[in-house]
């Protein structure tokens, strides 16, 4: 099966998922993030909601603003990744 390349795949809807959790855990406003990213709001709004994707140095850096081990959060990731594939593959069809 072919991956998709869409930055709105379920995965990447995962991964954005645990990115905000991770700043809402770590009480971080948006703004409080973007501060310490030397960002605007608007970035991190847009990164959030899949507007602008992030890769692996931009992502490292959120995890390092927000006080979130790097690794720890890969790791989480692939977790909740593969929750969401297994949630799927038992889903009843409509």
């Amino acid at each position: 099966m072919a991956q998709s390349k869409s930055i709105y795949s379920r995965e990447y809807g995962v991964f954005l998922d645990l990115l905000r959790a991770e700043r809402l855990a770590a009480r971080m406003t948006q703004i409080d993030l973007a501060k310490k990213l030397k960002e605007t709001q608007t970035f991190v709004s847009k990164c959030e909601r899949g507007e602008r994707r992030l890769d692996m140095i931009e992502t490292r850096r959120f995890c390092i603003a927000i006080g979130a081990n790097y690794p720890e959060f890969a790791a989480k990731l692939d977790a909740a990744i593969e929750q969401s594939a297994a949630a799927k593959r038992i889903a009843p069809r409509r």
